[in-house]
């Protein structure tokens, strides 16, 4: 019996328009409510919080089989690359198998 995999999707955003902390903030809410229902995973702002253009953006999503955290994972990098409002420069993946507790 399988304990699950958990996925996660780091990336750093550079936001050309950034006139202020407060369009930034404006984006970033659009592009984190439409990774949490696009891909049915959890999205913080992980660093860059004072800067205008920049933004690292955490996801992490939880499956059965390693290849659906996979597949959901290169899906959302997909859908971030493919937005224009915004460039990707960095990105890691990671998917790890949940270990038993007992």
């Amino acid at each position: 019996m399988g304990n699950g995999y958990v996925g996660t999707l780091s990336v750093d955003l550079h936001l050309p328009e950034g006139r202020s902390l407060k369009t930034k903030r404006k984006e970033l809410l659009r592009v984190k409510a439409g990774l949490a229902r696009r891909f049915a995973c959890a999205v913080a702002e992980v660093d860059h919080h004072d800067l205008w253009q920049r933004a690292r953006l955490s996801l992490a999503v939880v499956s059965r089989e390693a290849a659906e955290a996979e597949d959901r994972l290169a899906a959302a990098s997909r859908w971030l690359h493919g937005d224009e409002a915004f460039e990707v420069v960095d990105e890691a993946r990671s998917v790890t198998a949940v270990g038993e507790e007992w």
